[in-house]
């Protein structure tokens, strides 16, 4: 028999196929892109059928008729309220629920992906899905594994190729954004520390790249890109102030 979690990353990957084939620009998001583009490494186990998926507003009447000729079921008081950044779904048993995040991802800080979503044909740019991770100022088991799989597949690179982590766009936030460069440092120093460490053990055999390597290499050029007269003002007052957002549930 298959695991839930299995059934639900294939269907993820059809729908992401079958969407795109008709023009919507859905992507995956989170451990089930990080699945789709380290298919040789060890999946996070999930106990949960939830889909994520990230698209642009645009695309929101296209994504709704869409999930409709699925067979999913919308929730329409919340899509008519909040669908310009964020839709909900279920399929018809309510066993699997469905969310699918418009243009940019308020967390820690603002993700903005419109402009980005037709990078690579399943999932988010390879940057954006690390700075998903970068961003969260509390790091949980889950997104250690993600990134650690991403650093260990991907090679930290100067410019912005799509399928590299590109240090072009990691640089135009953490540059003019001193939040920004607050946690996205702070986690890649938590990084290197726990790949060499005790999350040694999520490193995966066949690895590409060093992650630890890599991420103190992306460190030392988030120190380094030259910095705005706002952020060095910002700078400034430090962690005396909060520097992020926290991160707001939205009930449906």
């Amino acid at each position: 028999m298959e695991l839930p979690e299995q059934d639900a990353f294939d269907e993820s990957v059809q729908v992401v196929r079958e969407a795109n084939a008709r023009g919507i620009p859905l992507k995956l998001l989170g451990g089930q892109a990080v699945r789709v583009l380290c298919p040789l490494f060890p999946h996070r186990a999930r106990n949960d059928q939830d889909m994520d998926f990230a698209c642009v507003s645009p695309a929101k009447k296209g994504v709704i008729e869409f999930f409709g000729d699925k067979g999913f079921l919308g929730d329409a008081r919340f899509n008519t309220l909040h669908g310009d950044r964020q839709m909900y779904f279920t399929t018809a048993d309510g066993m699997t629920s469905v969310d699918v995040i418009m243009d940019r991802l308020n967390m820690c800080h603002v993700l903005v992906f419109r402009d980005r979503i037709d990078r690579l044909p399943d999932t988010l740019d390879i940057a954006d899905l690390l700075l998903t991770k970068l961003q969260i100022v509390e790091l949980n088991a889950k997104d250690v594994h993600d990134l650690l799989h991403l650093l260990s597949a991907f090679e930290v690179r100067q410019g912005d190729e799509p399928g590299t982590i590109g240090m072009g766009r990691i640089g135009e936030l953490v540059a003019s954004d001193w939040g920004w460069w607050r946690t996205v440092t702070m986690n890649l120093d938590k990084i290197a520390v726990l790949a060499e460490g005790e999350h040694r053990d999520l490193l995966p055999e066949g690895r590409a790249f060093d992650p630890a390597e890599q991420a103190r290499s992306l460190r030392t050029f988030c120190d380094e890109v030259p910095k705005g007269m706002r952020w060095k003002l910002r700078a400034k007052v430090g962690d005396r102030v909060r520097w992020y957002e926290l991160p707001e549930e939205v009930g449906h």
